[in-house]
């Protein structure tokens, strides 16, 4: 018997391509999709899949949000996040969250169905990279380089609004982008302020600005 897909993700043509490429193997079927969080709670419901397949960004919603909520409703489903936000980023966040694996959009389509695959059979999937930082933060404690404890104390929205300042967003940007009102944003702003110790907004954006950099560059 085919084990049953569901994907969530808010770009009609992802849907579609993931569709397509799960559809064509022997033992997958996709069962069903969504682009919100909330119809597609309620559509797992009824479909019951034996996974999820889930981007972090979702149309007027978080798909970390929905992680955890599907955490709580259904804490037996195991759920694959395929993203193209940066795993080093996201990747141990989503683990944490209940995330039974990460894997880039990026990648190759047998690195996806092999994913999809590993998941569906109680294991982890993870590259090697993440699971280089799972085991190096297990083992040895060690805090990210730059932003350490400050970054990790912010919430997964706090982390999202200052990731997106630090790549030149101004507020009403952010609010499109993340579907949040402008005062909602400004009150994220406040928040990040108070949690890393910063004075001012110039002193966050900076900050973001320079964690954002530092975050692209290879650790040595």
């Amino acid at each position: 018997m085919k084990k049953r897909v569901y994907l969530v993700d808010d770009h009609p043509m992802v849907r579609e391509r993931l569709a397509q490429m799960i559809n064509q193997e022997a033992d997958l079927l996709v069962c069903g999709e969504s682009a919100q969080a909330g119809p597609a709670l309620e559509h797992i419901s009824a479909v019951l899949p034996d996974v999820v397949v889930l981007d972090i960004s979702l149309e007027r919603s978080s798909g970390l949000n929905l992680l955890k909520d599907l955490q709580v409703m259904k804490p037996e489903l195991p759920v694959l996040v395929l993203s193209m936000h940066d795993e080093s980023l996201y990747g141990e966040r989503c683990l944490k969250a209940g995330a039974r694996g990460y894997v880039n959009k990026q990648e190759a389509t047998t690195s996806i169905l092999t994913a999809i695959r590993q998941v569906l059979q109680g294991q982890i999937h993870m590259s090697p990279a993440l699971a280089a930082t799972v085991v190096r933060q297990y083992v040895h404690g060690r805090e990210r380089k730059l932003g350490g404890a400050g970054v990790n104390l912010l919430t997964d929205r706090e982390l999202e609004v200052f990731q997106l300042l630090g790549q030149g967003y101004g507020t009403r940007r952010i609010a499109d982008e993340l579907h949040l009102g402008i005062k909602t944003v400004e009150s994220y702003r406040s928040r990040i302020k108070e949690k890393l110790g910063l004075e001012d907004a110039s002193q966050l954006v900076h900050q973001a600005v320079k964690w954002v950099i530092e975050r692209r560059q290879p650790e040595r």
